[in-house]
């Protein structure tokens, strides 16, 4: 849960309140990441994990954007690589 806090005038009273926390789903992570690493993805509409070329602690995903679909593989600490295919 996240809580939002609001300092009064005499910055003594906090009053919290429940804020609504953005859903992060795999399709949206996944595009912010390929997005910052200079890749377009207008809308992302789905992300399937890939089981047959994912293994513990590199993870592959196929992310369907409005625009493209890319291949998306992930290791910890490193930039993704990403693969445009359609």
């Amino acid at each position: 849960m996240v809580l939002a806090l609001a300092v009064g005038s005499s910055g003594s009273s906090l009053v919290g309140s429940p804020a609504r926390a953005i859903e992060e789903t795999p399709q949206v992570m996944l595009a912010a990441q390929i997005r910052m690493q200079g890749n377009e993805c207008g809308k992302p509409l789905s992300a399937v994990k890939d089981a047959k070329r994912s293994k513990p602690d590199h993870e592959v995903w196929v992310l369907k954007c409005s625009n493209a679909t890319y291949r998306v593989s992930r290791v910890p600490d490193m930039a993704a690589k990403v693969e445009r295919l359609r």
